[in-house]
C-alpha cells in the first residue's frame, strides 16, 4: 500500500511517499481501506520535530474509509462498514480510562504522533478506535471533524463548561478547531464573538453563526467587545502570546479561559491580582475523552456542526498540502483524498 511518511524530521521534502505491506487485523481489530484524511496542525510539527516521534511514521491524524476485514471477536463492524476513525490512542485498562477520562490516560498518544497514523490507503486498529461515519458525509466531510471537534467540545462543553446566554470569544474561527467551536457554542445557545485575519475568513466565520466578527489584525478586539457586550465568559484560546492580554484584558469576572495550543509560543503572563479578586480561572485541554468524540458526531448527525472542507489534495500531493496549510488560508479544513 501507498503510505506518506517521514524517515527524518525537516522540511515538506522528508515526506516520502512508500511502499509498505497491508497490516493484518488482530483479534479484536479491523482493517480500513482509507478513503480520506484531513490534516491537521499536528501533522506540521510532527514532520518538523516533536520529541519522542518514532521514526518512520506514517503522519495523519484524521481519517474515514471502509471496513474491508476483521480480526477475531470483532463484533460491532462488519465487511462494508463506513466508518470514521478516533484520532486519540489509549490504553483502555487504567484509572483514568476506566473513569471516562481517556484524555487522561499515561498512555495517551494521537494517531500519526504516538503511532502510525492515516495518510495511507489501509490501517488496522482495534475496534474501539472507530466509530460509524455519519450519513450523508462525504469521506472528505467525515474525516474533516473528529479531531477538531472532539478537542473543541471537550474544551468548551467539559473543561470550560458553556452554559446558554453566554458569551464566547473564538480567535482564529477559520481554523479546524476554532470553526467547530463557533458552531458548538451556538448550538449550546451561546453568544459568539468571533476572529478571523481576512475579509473572506471573516465571511467565513459570519456563515458559521457569529454573532459579532473582527478581524484581529485590523481590529481593536477589545475595544469591540466591549462596545458589544463589556465582556466575555469564556475565552477559546489556541494561540498564545499574541492573544492572550487581550484574552485575560477582556474576560468577564468568574470568566474561564480555556486553553488547547501555543502557535505563537509557550511564555505568557497572568496578574495574580486580578485573577483571583475577578475569580477567573485558566484550564488547560488536551484532545478529548472518548465520549467528546460520541457528542460531536451526534452533533453532526442532528446538523448542528457542519464540517466544512476547504480544500482537497491527493495523497501523493501532499507536500503540496503541507505548503497550502503551513500558508494559514484555508477555512475549515484541508483534506486528503487517498
Amino acid at each position: 500500500m501507498k503510505a506518506a511518511r517521514i524517515h527524518s524530521h525537516g522540511d515538506r521534502d522528508v515526506i516520502k511517499i512508500d511502499n509498505i505491506p497491508i497490516p493484518e487485523p488482530q483479534p479484536g481489530q479491523v482493517c480500513i481501506n482509507l478513503k480520506a484524511a484531513a490534516m491537521n496542525h499536528l501533522d506540521i510539527w510532527v514532520r518538523k520535530g516533536i520529541v519522542g516521534v518514532q521514526l518512520p511514521m506514517i503522519l495523519g491524524s484524521d481519517g474515514s474509509g471502509v471496513v474491508i476485514k476483521t480480526g477475531d471477536g470483532v463484533n460491532r463492524f462488519s465487511e462494508g462498514d463506513e466508518v470514521v476513525i478516533q484520532p486519540l490512542v489509549y490504553c483502555g485498562k487504567c484509572r483514568q480510562c476506566m473513569a471516562g477520562k481517556e484524555n487522561y490516560c499515561d498512555k495517551m498518544g494521537i494517531l500519526g504522533e504516538s503511532v502510525d497514523g492515516t495518510n495511507c490507503e489501509y490501517i488496522v486498529l482495534d475496534e474501539r478506535f472507530v466509530e460509524p461515519k455519519p450519513a450523508g458525509l462525504s469521506f472528505e466531510e467525515a474525516a474533516a471533524f473528529p479531531l477538531a471537534g472532539q478537542t473543541a467540545y471537550q474544551m468548551l462543553v467539559k473543561r470550560a463548561r458553556i452554559q446558554p446566554g453566554e458569551t464566547i470569544l473564538v480567535w482564529g474561527a477559520s481554523s479546524g478547531v476554532g470553526h467547530m467551536a463557533v458552531q458548538i457554542a451556538k448550538a449550546v445557545g451561546c453568544k459568539v464573538i468571533a476572529t478571523a485575519g481576512s475579509k473572506e475568513k471573516c465571511q467565513f466565520a459570519k456563515e458559521l453563526g457569529a454573532d459579532l466578527v473582527l478581524d484581529h489584525y485590523k481590529d481593536d478586539v477589545a475595544d469591540k467587545i466591549k462596545d458589544f457586550c463589556g465582556r466575555v465568559d469564556v475565552v477559546f484560546e489556541h494561540v498564545g502570546p499574541k492573544t492572550w492580554d487581550t484574552s485575560m484584558r477582556v474576560l468577564n469576572k468568574g470568566g474561564r479561559v480555556v486553553t488547547c495550543g501555543a502557535t505563537t509560543g509557550a511564555a505568557v503572563s497572568i496578574d495574580l491580582r486580578h485573577l483571583f479578586s475577578k475569580q477567573q480561572t485558566v484550564l488547560g485541554s488536551t484532545m478529548g475523552d472518548a465520549d467528546s468524540l460520541t457528542q460531536i458526531i451526534k452533533m453532526v448527525e442532528k446538523g448542528q456542526v457542519i464540517p466544512k472542507v476547504d480544500r482537497i489534495f491527493s495523497l501523493e500531493d501532499i507536500r503540496s498540502a503541507h505548503e497550502y496549510l503551513e500558508r494559514s488560508n484555508q477555512c475549515g479544513k484541508v483534506v486528503l483524498e487517498i
